[in-house]
Protein backbone atom coordinates (compact mmCIF):
# COMPACT_ATOMS: atom_id res chain seq x y z
CA UNK A 1 0.00 0.00 0.00
CA UNK A 2 1.54 2.88 -1.08
CA UNK A 3 0.38 7.14 -1.15
CA UNK A 4 2.54 9.92 -2.35
CA UNK A 5 2.21 11.98 0.84
CA UNK A 6 3.17 10.61 4.13
CA UNK A 7 1.01 12.72 6.04
CA UNK A 8 -2.23 10.91 4.21
CA UNK A 9 -0.97 7.23 5.19
CA UNK A 10 -0.89 8.88 9.23
CA UNK A 11 -4.21 8.20 10.08
CA UNK A 12 -5.61 5.95 7.08
CA UNK A 13 -2.92 3.12 8.76
CA UNK A 14 -5.09 -0.50 9.60
CA UNK A 15 -3.12 -2.86 11.96
CA UNK A 16 -4.64 -6.11 11.72
CA UNK A 17 -2.11 -7.95 14.45
CA UNK A 18 -4.33 -6.26 17.44
CA UNK A 19 -7.85 -6.63 16.01
CA UNK A 20 -10.29 -8.24 18.42
CA UNK A 21 -12.40 -11.16 16.82
CA UNK A 22 -14.94 -10.91 19.03
CA UNK A 23 -17.01 -8.15 21.28
CA UNK A 24 -16.86 -8.58 24.86
CA UNK A 25 -18.99 -10.10 27.07
CA UNK A 26 -22.04 -7.89 28.74
CA UNK A 27 -22.04 -7.41 32.76
CA UNK A 28 -25.28 -5.47 32.22
CA UNK A 29 -27.16 -2.90 30.07
CA UNK A 30 -28.08 0.48 31.41
CA UNK A 31 -30.27 3.02 29.64
CA UNK A 32 -29.81 0.61 26.85
CA UNK A 33 -26.01 0.85 26.75
CA UNK A 34 -24.10 -2.29 27.34
CA UNK A 35 -21.59 -2.41 29.79
CA UNK A 36 -18.85 -5.28 29.33
CA UNK A 37 -17.89 -6.97 31.43
CA UNK A 38 -13.78 -6.20 31.23
CA UNK A 39 -15.21 -2.68 31.90
CA UNK A 40 -16.78 -3.69 35.23
CA UNK A 41 -13.93 -5.45 36.37
CA UNK A 42 -11.86 -2.53 35.92
CA UNK A 43 -13.54 -0.60 37.99
CA UNK A 44 -13.72 -2.82 40.60
CA UNK A 45 -10.06 -3.09 40.90
CA UNK A 46 -9.40 0.83 40.63
CA UNK A 47 -11.85 1.24 43.41
CA UNK A 48 -10.12 -1.68 45.72
CA UNK A 49 -13.07 -4.72 45.26
CA UNK A 50 -11.26 -7.47 45.37
CA UNK A 51 -13.04 -10.46 46.60
CA UNK A 52 -16.50 -10.31 44.24
CA UNK A 53 -16.13 -13.87 44.38
CA UNK A 54 -18.56 -13.36 47.22
CA UNK A 55 -22.02 -13.10 46.54
CA UNK A 56 -22.47 -10.01 48.98
CA UNK A 57 -20.05 -8.10 48.28
CA UNK A 58 -20.86 -8.45 44.20
CA UNK A 59 -24.38 -7.42 44.64
CA UNK A 60 -23.41 -4.63 46.90
CA UNK A 61 -20.88 -3.20 44.15
CA UNK A 62 -23.16 -4.29 41.75
CA UNK A 63 -25.65 -1.91 43.16
CA UNK A 64 -23.23 1.20 43.23
CA UNK A 65 -22.00 0.24 39.78
CA UNK A 66 -25.48 0.80 38.37
CA UNK A 67 -26.23 4.56 40.48
CA UNK A 68 -22.86 5.51 39.00
CA UNK A 69 -23.91 4.57 35.40
CA UNK A 70 -27.94 5.88 36.12
CA UNK A 71 -26.70 9.10 37.46
CA UNK A 72 -23.88 9.20 33.87
CA UNK A 73 -26.87 8.20 32.01
CA UNK A 74 -29.12 11.38 33.16
CA UNK A 75 -26.50 13.71 32.31
CA UNK A 76 -26.14 12.26 28.65
CA UNK A 77 -29.99 12.84 28.72
CA UNK A 78 -29.77 16.35 29.79
CA UNK A 79 -27.15 17.13 27.25
CA UNK A 80 -24.08 17.40 29.20
CA UNK A 81 -22.12 15.63 26.87
CA UNK A 82 -22.85 18.09 24.35
CA UNK A 83 -21.40 20.84 26.32
CA UNK A 84 -18.27 22.91 24.82
CA UNK A 85 -16.54 22.73 28.24
CA UNK A 86 -17.48 19.13 28.34
CA UNK A 87 -15.82 17.96 25.05
CA UNK A 88 -12.67 20.68 25.99
CA UNK A 89 -12.63 19.21 28.97
CA UNK A 90 -12.16 15.58 27.99
CA UNK A 91 -10.20 16.26 24.63
CA UNK A 92 -7.16 17.39 27.10
CA UNK A 93 -7.66 14.26 28.97
CA UNK A 94 -7.57 12.36 25.96
CA UNK A 95 -4.18 14.26 24.71
CA UNK A 96 -2.98 13.55 28.37
CA UNK A 97 -3.40 9.92 27.87
CA UNK A 98 -2.26 9.42 24.15
CA UNK A 99 0.62 11.41 25.47
CA UNK A 100 1.36 8.91 27.91
CA UNK A 101 1.00 6.08 25.52
CA UNK A 102 3.28 7.51 22.91
CA UNK A 103 6.53 7.68 25.15
CA UNK A 104 8.51 5.49 26.88
CA UNK A 105 8.64 7.40 30.17
CA UNK A 106 11.36 4.80 31.49
CA UNK A 107 13.45 5.28 28.55
CA UNK A 108 13.18 9.54 28.78
CA UNK A 109 13.33 9.17 33.00
CA UNK A 110 17.25 7.28 31.52
CA UNK A 111 17.96 9.92 29.00
CA UNK A 112 17.13 12.93 31.68
CA UNK A 113 19.00 11.12 34.29
CA UNK A 114 22.22 10.46 32.15
CA UNK A 115 22.66 13.76 31.38
CA UNK A 116 22.05 14.87 34.83
CA UNK A 117 25.32 12.67 35.55
CA UNK A 118 26.90 15.05 33.69
CA UNK A 119 27.00 17.71 36.21
CA UNK A 120 29.19 16.13 38.80
CA UNK A 121 31.84 17.64 36.70
CA UNK A 122 32.50 21.16 35.05
CA UNK A 123 34.51 21.05 31.94
CA UNK A 124 37.37 23.52 31.00
CA UNK A 125 37.77 23.68 27.44
CA UNK A 126 39.38 25.76 24.39
CA UNK A 127 37.67 24.94 20.69
CA UNK A 128 38.21 26.72 17.30
CA UNK A 129 34.89 26.65 15.28
CA UNK A 130 35.54 27.13 11.26
CA UNK A 131 31.50 28.21 10.47
CA UNK A 132 29.77 26.56 7.46
CA UNK A 133 27.28 28.62 5.73
CA UNK A 134 23.56 27.94 5.59
CA UNK A 135 21.98 24.96 3.80
CA UNK A 136 25.18 23.95 3.04
CA UNK A 137 25.26 20.60 0.27
CA UNK A 138 27.63 17.74 1.01
CA UNK A 139 30.27 18.37 -1.34
CA UNK A 140 30.74 22.17 0.14
CA UNK A 141 31.79 20.98 3.46
CA UNK A 142 34.55 19.39 2.03
CA UNK A 143 37.16 22.51 1.45
CA UNK A 144 35.66 23.77 5.16
CA UNK A 145 36.51 20.19 6.63
CA UNK A 146 40.22 20.80 5.30
CA UNK A 147 40.64 23.84 6.66
CA UNK A 148 40.02 22.53 10.17
CA UNK A 149 42.00 19.35 9.69
CA UNK A 150 44.89 21.47 8.72
CA UNK A 151 44.68 23.75 12.08
CA UNK A 152 44.02 20.31 14.06
CA UNK A 153 47.37 18.25 12.56
CA UNK A 154 48.87 22.23 13.84
CA UNK A 155 48.12 21.94 17.29
CA UNK A 156 49.15 18.04 17.10
CA UNK A 157 52.35 19.02 16.10
CA UNK A 158 53.03 20.90 19.23
CA UNK A 159 51.04 24.81 18.63
CA UNK A 160 48.86 26.00 21.34
CA UNK A 161 45.33 26.12 20.30
CA UNK A 162 44.42 29.21 21.65
CA UNK A 163 47.48 30.90 19.51
CA UNK A 164 46.23 29.02 16.09
CA UNK A 165 42.57 30.02 16.70
CA UNK A 166 43.39 33.67 17.32
CA UNK A 167 46.04 33.65 14.13
CA UNK A 168 43.23 31.92 11.69
CA UNK A 169 40.22 34.68 13.60
CA UNK A 170 42.53 37.33 12.47
CA UNK A 171 42.79 36.27 8.92
CA UNK A 172 39.00 35.53 8.49
CA UNK A 173 36.75 36.49 11.54
CA UNK A 174 33.74 36.17 9.11
CA UNK A 175 34.56 32.35 9.10
CA UNK A 176 36.93 31.14 12.11
CA UNK A 177 36.28 31.71 15.71
CA UNK A 178 38.19 30.43 18.70
CA UNK A 179 37.28 30.60 23.01
CA UNK A 180 38.29 29.71 25.51
CA UNK A 181 35.25 28.42 27.99
CA UNK A 182 36.40 27.90 31.60
CA UNK A 183 33.12 26.46 32.73
CA UNK A 184 31.37 24.34 30.48
CA UNK A 185 28.01 22.32 31.74
CA UNK A 186 25.50 20.15 30.14
CA UNK A 187 22.51 21.54 28.49
CA UNK A 188 24.05 24.66 27.25
CA UNK A 189 24.91 23.64 23.80
CA UNK A 190 23.90 21.55 20.76
CA UNK A 191 23.68 18.18 21.31
CA UNK A 192 26.54 16.73 18.85
CA UNK A 193 29.29 19.25 20.65
CA UNK A 194 28.46 18.08 24.23
CA UNK A 195 28.08 14.23 23.96
CA UNK A 196 31.64 14.31 22.44
CA UNK A 197 33.40 16.89 24.76
CA UNK A 198 32.36 14.94 27.71
CA UNK A 199 33.89 11.73 26.56
CA UNK A 200 37.07 13.22 25.95
CA UNK A 201 40.00 12.71 28.27
CA UNK A 202 41.84 15.47 29.81
CA UNK A 203 44.47 17.01 27.69
CA UNK A 204 43.14 15.54 24.40
CA UNK A 205 42.76 17.44 21.17
CA UNK A 206 39.56 16.48 18.79
CA UNK A 207 39.67 15.46 15.11
CA UNK A 208 36.89 17.85 13.49
CA UNK A 209 33.78 17.51 15.15
CA UNK A 210 30.53 18.62 12.76
CA UNK A 211 27.69 20.24 14.24
CA UNK A 212 25.01 22.50 12.59
CA UNK A 213 27.44 25.28 13.53
CA UNK A 214 30.65 23.93 11.41
CA UNK A 215 33.50 22.14 12.54
CA UNK A 216 35.13 22.06 15.67
CA UNK A 217 38.76 21.66 16.76
CA UNK A 218 38.58 20.61 20.96
CA UNK A 219 40.88 20.65 23.22
CA UNK A 220 39.89 19.28 27.09
CA UNK A 221 42.26 21.13 29.10
CA UNK A 222 40.37 19.75 32.69
CA UNK A 223 37.79 18.21 34.14
CA UNK A 224 37.03 19.79 37.34
CA UNK A 225 34.59 18.79 40.45
CA UNK A 226 31.56 20.76 40.32
CA UNK A 227 31.49 22.52 43.45
CA UNK A 228 27.83 23.35 43.50
CA UNK A 229 26.49 27.01 43.57
CA UNK A 230 27.13 29.85 45.78
CA UNK A 231 25.92 33.08 47.13
CA UNK A 232 27.16 35.80 48.47
CA UNK A 233 27.08 39.32 49.32
CA UNK A 234 30.12 41.89 48.22
CA UNK A 235 31.56 45.64 48.48
CA UNK A 236 32.54 46.69 45.46
CA UNK A 237 35.46 49.86 45.94
CA UNK A 238 35.25 50.74 42.32
CA UNK A 239 38.52 52.49 40.29
CA UNK A 240 36.21 55.58 39.43
CA UNK A 241 32.50 56.17 42.07
CA UNK A 242 30.13 59.17 42.06
CA UNK A 243 32.55 61.37 39.36
CA UNK A 244 35.56 60.24 41.44
CA UNK A 245 38.76 58.79 40.02
CA UNK A 246 40.69 56.58 42.41
CA UNK A 247 44.39 55.36 41.40
CA UNK A 248 44.72 51.61 42.37
CA UNK A 249 46.41 52.65 45.73
CA UNK A 250 43.79 54.48 46.51
CA UNK A 251 41.13 52.38 45.96
CA UNK A 252 42.70 49.65 48.19
CA UNK A 253 43.22 51.36 50.54
CA UNK A 254 39.76 52.10 50.82
CA UNK A 255 38.95 48.62 50.08
CA UNK A 256 41.57 47.61 53.11
CA UNK A 257 39.54 50.07 55.57
CA UNK A 258 35.69 48.80 54.85
CA UNK A 259 37.40 45.03 55.02
CA UNK A 260 38.27 46.29 58.66
CA UNK A 261 35.11 47.24 59.07
CA UNK A 262 33.20 43.68 58.58
CA UNK A 263 35.10 41.95 60.13
CA UNK A 264 35.14 43.92 63.57
CA UNK A 265 31.71 43.36 63.41
CA UNK A 266 30.00 46.28 61.67
CA UNK A 267 27.03 45.29 59.43
CA UNK A 268 28.16 43.89 56.32
CA UNK A 269 24.26 45.05 55.06
CA UNK A 270 25.14 48.65 56.17
CA UNK A 271 28.33 49.14 54.83
CA UNK A 272 27.59 47.98 51.13
CA UNK A 273 24.38 50.28 51.45
CA UNK A 274 27.17 53.23 52.27
CA UNK A 275 30.59 51.85 50.43
CA UNK A 276 29.57 50.03 47.46
CA UNK A 277 29.50 50.77 43.65
CA UNK A 278 27.42 48.13 42.54
CA UNK A 279 24.41 50.27 43.62
CA UNK A 280 21.35 47.90 42.21
CA UNK A 281 23.08 44.51 45.01
CA UNK A 282 23.86 47.53 47.48
CA UNK A 283 20.48 47.99 48.14
CA UNK A 284 19.81 44.88 49.15
CA UNK A 285 22.84 44.66 51.21
CA UNK A 286 25.30 43.60 48.62
CA UNK A 287 23.02 40.19 48.05
CA UNK A 288 23.59 38.85 44.42
CA UNK A 289 21.66 36.05 42.67
CA UNK A 290 23.17 32.32 43.07
CA UNK A 291 25.47 31.02 41.13
CA UNK A 292 27.91 28.65 39.68
CA UNK A 293 31.39 28.07 37.90
CA UNK A 294 31.53 30.25 34.72
CA UNK A 295 29.05 32.89 35.88
CA UNK A 296 30.74 35.47 37.34
CA UNK A 297 34.63 37.32 36.29
CA UNK A 298 37.17 34.56 37.32
CA UNK A 299 38.85 36.30 39.85
CA UNK A 300 35.44 37.25 41.94
CA UNK A 301 34.47 33.17 41.09
CA UNK A 302 38.16 31.85 42.80
CA UNK A 303 37.51 34.04 45.70
CA UNK A 304 33.58 33.14 46.27
CA UNK A 305 34.63 29.60 45.79
CA UNK A 306 37.39 29.42 47.99
CA UNK A 307 35.69 30.90 51.15
CA UNK A 308 34.49 27.83 53.11
CA UNK A 309 31.73 28.48 55.91
CA UNK A 310 28.47 31.33 55.69
CA UNK A 311 29.52 34.19 57.38
CA UNK A 312 33.30 34.29 56.70
CA UNK A 313 34.77 37.50 54.36
CA UNK A 314 37.43 37.16 52.04
CA UNK A 315 39.89 40.13 52.04
CA UNK A 316 40.03 42.73 49.02
CA UNK A 317 39.83 40.84 45.44
CA UNK A 318 40.72 43.04 42.71
CA UNK A 319 38.88 42.77 39.03
CA UNK A 320 38.65 44.68 36.36
CA UNK A 321 35.63 46.46 38.33
CA UNK A 322 37.66 47.43 41.28
CA UNK A 323 38.20 45.39 44.52
CA UNK A 324 35.59 43.18 46.30
CA UNK A 325 34.93 42.28 49.81
CA UNK A 326 33.12 39.32 49.36
CA UNK A 327 30.48 37.50 52.18
CA UNK A 328 29.45 33.73 52.05
CA UNK A 329 25.90 33.85 52.49
CA UNK A 330 25.05 30.10 51.24
CA UNK A 331 27.47 27.46 49.92
CA UNK A 332 24.73 25.51 48.03
CA UNK A 333 25.00 22.08 46.05
CA UNK A 334 24.49 21.02 42.75
CA UNK A 335 20.63 21.53 41.87
CA UNK A 336 18.45 17.87 42.61
CA UNK A 337 17.52 15.88 40.01
CA UNK A 338 13.88 16.66 40.53
CA UNK A 339 14.31 20.15 41.00
CA UNK A 340 15.93 20.14 37.34
CA UNK A 341 14.26 17.71 35.77
CA UNK A 342 10.86 18.98 34.75
CA UNK A 343 13.21 22.10 32.64
CA UNK A 344 15.32 19.92 31.22
CA UNK A 345 12.59 17.59 30.05
CA UNK A 346 11.04 20.94 28.24
CA UNK A 347 14.49 21.65 26.69
CA UNK A 348 14.95 18.18 25.76
CA UNK A 349 11.26 18.30 24.09
CA UNK A 350 12.84 20.90 21.44
CA UNK A 351 15.06 20.38 18.30
CA UNK A 352 17.59 17.67 18.17
CA UNK A 353 17.80 16.45 22.02
CA UNK A 354 13.93 15.43 20.99
CA UNK A 355 15.55 12.27 18.93
CA UNK A 356 17.47 11.67 22.12
CA UNK A 357 14.18 11.58 24.27
CA UNK A 358 11.79 9.44 22.41
CA UNK A 359 14.65 6.98 20.70
CA UNK A 360 13.40 4.19 23.31
CA UNK A 361 9.61 4.68 22.38
CA UNK A 362 10.53 4.53 18.84
CA UNK A 363 12.96 1.41 19.15
CA UNK A 364 10.55 -0.66 20.90
CA UNK A 365 7.91 0.60 18.10
CA UNK A 366 10.21 -0.59 15.25
CA UNK A 367 10.14 -4.02 16.68
CA UNK A 368 6.35 -4.33 17.20
CA UNK A 369 5.71 -2.93 14.06
CA UNK A 370 8.43 -4.94 12.09
CA UNK A 371 10.39 -2.06 10.87
CA UNK A 372 12.33 -2.67 7.79
CA UNK A 373 14.91 0.13 6.71
CA UNK A 374 17.11 -0.31 3.37
CA UNK A 375 19.91 1.68 3.57
CA UNK A 376 21.03 1.40 -0.11
CA UNK A 377 17.82 3.11 -1.03
CA UNK A 378 18.69 5.87 1.48
CA UNK A 379 22.21 6.07 0.06
CA UNK A 380 21.04 6.80 -3.32
CA UNK A 381 19.01 10.15 -1.76
CA UNK A 382 21.89 10.79 0.36
CA UNK A 383 23.90 11.67 -2.92
CA UNK A 384 21.67 14.31 -4.44
CA UNK A 385 22.66 16.04 -1.03
CA UNK A 386 25.92 16.68 -2.46
CA UNK A 387 24.22 19.39 -5.12
CA UNK A 388 21.63 20.31 -3.88
CA UNK A 389 19.56 21.15 -0.08
CA UNK A 390 16.95 18.35 0.61
CA UNK A 391 14.29 21.76 0.57
CA UNK A 392 15.25 22.66 -2.57
CA UNK A 393 12.94 21.96 -5.23
CA UNK A 394 15.33 21.01 -7.65
CA UNK A 395 16.53 17.93 -4.80
CA UNK A 396 13.04 16.78 -5.34
CA UNK A 397 13.42 16.79 -9.13
CA UNK A 398 16.18 14.79 -8.89
CA UNK A 399 14.33 12.14 -6.36
CA UNK A 400 11.00 12.12 -8.22
CA UNK A 401 11.72 9.00 -10.05
CA UNK A 402 13.68 6.78 -7.32
CA UNK A 403 11.22 4.58 -6.74
CA UNK A 404 13.00 1.87 -4.73
CA UNK A 405 11.49 1.02 -0.92
CA UNK A 406 13.53 3.03 1.30
CA UNK A 407 11.56 1.48 4.76
CA UNK A 408 8.60 -0.23 5.20
CA UNK A 409 6.58 -0.25 8.40
CA UNK A 410 4.20 -3.16 9.48
CA UNK A 411 2.17 -2.99 6.35
CA UNK A 412 3.21 0.16 4.89
CA UNK A 413 5.70 1.09 2.46
CA UNK A 414 7.60 4.18 1.53
CA UNK A 415 8.93 4.93 -1.84
CA UNK A 416 12.34 6.57 -1.91
CA UNK A 417 10.34 9.48 -3.74
CA UNK A 418 7.44 9.27 -0.67
CA UNK A 419 10.24 10.51 1.56
CA UNK A 420 11.63 12.99 -0.60
CA UNK A 421 8.24 15.03 -0.58
CA UNK A 422 7.67 14.48 2.58
CA UNK A 423 10.85 16.42 3.03
CA UNK A 424 9.27 19.33 0.91
CA UNK A 425 6.46 19.54 3.13
CA UNK A 426 8.00 19.00 6.70
CA UNK A 427 8.30 21.96 8.95
CA UNK A 428 11.48 21.53 10.36
CA UNK A 429 14.22 23.67 11.16
CA UNK A 430 16.50 24.37 8.62
CA UNK A 431 20.04 22.36 9.65
CA UNK A 432 23.35 23.55 8.15
CA UNK A 433 24.55 20.32 6.95
CA UNK A 434 22.03 18.86 3.80
CA UNK A 435 22.94 15.38 5.09
CA UNK A 436 22.30 16.18 8.76
CA UNK A 437 18.80 17.80 7.85
CA UNK A 438 17.81 15.11 5.86
CA UNK A 439 19.06 12.21 8.80
CA UNK A 440 16.79 14.37 11.07
CA UNK A 441 13.57 14.34 8.81
CA UNK A 442 13.84 10.82 8.51
CA UNK A 443 13.88 10.35 11.78
CA UNK A 444 11.12 12.72 12.75
CA UNK A 445 8.93 10.68 9.77
CA UNK A 446 9.83 7.26 10.93
CA UNK A 447 8.67 8.65 14.62
CA UNK A 448 5.42 10.30 13.01
CA UNK A 449 4.53 7.33 11.34
CA UNK A 450 4.94 4.43 14.38
CA UNK A 451 2.95 7.31 16.58
CA UNK A 452 0.17 7.21 14.42
CA UNK A 453 0.06 3.72 14.03
CA UNK A 454 0.18 3.33 18.05
CA UNK A 455 -2.33 5.76 18.39
CA UNK A 456 -5.07 4.31 15.65
CA UNK A 457 -4.35 1.16 17.92
CA UNK A 458 -4.03 2.28 21.58
CA UNK A 459 -7.78 1.13 22.18
CA UNK A 460 -7.46 -2.70 21.01
CA UNK A 461 -3.98 -2.99 22.17
CA UNK A 462 -4.72 -1.39 25.53
CA UNK A 463 -8.17 -2.17 27.00
CA UNK A 464 -6.91 0.51 29.94
CA UNK A 465 -6.57 3.12 27.59
CA UNK A 466 -9.99 3.22 26.85
CA UNK A 467 -11.88 2.07 29.73
CA UNK A 468 -9.31 5.72 31.49
CA UNK A 469 -10.83 7.28 29.01
CA UNK A 470 -14.53 6.25 29.24
CA UNK A 471 -14.13 6.40 33.37
CA UNK A 472 -13.04 10.36 33.34
CA UNK A 473 -15.42 10.74 30.32
CA UNK A 474 -18.49 9.45 32.55
CA UNK A 475 -16.56 10.99 35.99
CA UNK A 476 -16.49 14.85 34.80
CA UNK A 477 -20.48 14.04 33.54
CA UNK A 478 -20.96 12.85 36.93
CA UNK A 479 -19.33 15.53 38.78
CA UNK A 480 -21.39 18.01 36.76
CA UNK A 481 -24.85 16.48 36.91
CA UNK A 482 -24.38 15.97 40.75
CA UNK A 483 -23.02 19.34 41.50
CA UNK A 484 -26.46 20.75 39.80
CA UNK A 485 -29.01 17.91 41.21
CA UNK A 486 -27.70 17.42 44.68
CA UNK A 487 -24.17 19.62 45.39
CA UNK A 488 -25.50 22.95 45.09
CA UNK A 489 -28.47 22.39 47.63
CA UNK A 490 -27.92 22.76 51.62
CA UNK A 491 -26.07 20.25 52.82
CA UNK A 492 -29.23 18.85 54.91
CA UNK A 493 -31.03 18.55 51.94
CA UNK A 494 -28.59 16.74 50.12
CA UNK A 495 -29.03 12.84 51.65
CA UNK A 496 -32.46 13.17 50.99
CA UNK A 497 -32.32 14.62 47.75
CA UNK A 498 -29.79 11.49 46.32
CA UNK A 499 -32.62 8.98 47.66
CA UNK A 500 -35.10 10.22 45.89
CA UNK A 501 -32.77 10.76 42.38
CA UNK A 502 -31.71 7.43 42.72
CA UNK A 503 -35.38 6.42 43.01
CA UNK A 504 -36.20 8.11 40.08
CA UNK A 505 -33.50 7.03 37.42
CA UNK A 506 -34.36 3.34 38.53
CA UNK A 507 -37.75 4.09 37.24
CA UNK A 508 -36.89 6.36 34.81
CA UNK A 509 -34.24 4.33 32.81
CA UNK A 510 -34.30 0.26 32.52
CA UNK A 511 -31.35 -2.25 34.00
CA UNK A 512 -30.77 -5.36 33.32
CA UNK A 513 -27.80 -7.34 35.03
CA UNK A 514 -26.31 -10.37 33.55
CA UNK A 515 -25.55 -12.39 36.88
CA UNK A 516 -24.71 -15.20 35.71
CA UNK A 517 -21.89 -13.82 33.25
CA UNK A 518 -20.87 -11.76 36.09
CA UNK A 519 -20.47 -14.40 38.82
CA UNK A 520 -18.53 -16.85 36.66
CA UNK A 521 -16.51 -13.32 35.51
CA UNK A 522 -15.59 -12.83 39.32
CA UNK A 523 -14.76 -16.73 40.30
CA UNK A 524 -11.65 -16.80 37.30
Amino acid sequence: MKKFFVSALLFAVTVSAYAHSAADTVAMTIAGKPVSIDEFLFTAKKNGETDLSDKKNLKAFVELFENYKLKVADAEAEGLDKTDSFKEELDKYRSQLISDHLSDRAGEEKVLSDEYARLNEVLDLTHILFFLPQQTVSKDTVAVYQQALAAYQRIQQGEDILKVGAELAKKDSAHVGYEQVRSFFPMRTVKAFEDYVYQMPEGAVSMPIRTKFGFHIVKLNRRIPNPGRRQVSHILISFAQDSVTRTEEETYKLAEEVYQKAVEGNDFAELAKKYSADKASAQKGGLLPVFGLGEMVAEFEQAAFAIKNPGDISQPVKTRFGYHIIKLEKNLGIQSFDEIKKSWYRQMSQGEWNFALHQSFDDRMKKEYNFVFHPEAYAELQAICNDYFPTDPKFFEQAKDLNKELMRIDTVSFAQNEFAAYIQRCPFSVKTYAGDFMKEVLDLCIHDVLSSMERKNLPTKYPEYKFLLNEYRDGTLLFAISNQKIWNKPAEEQAQLEADWIKELKEKYPVEVNWKALEKAVKK
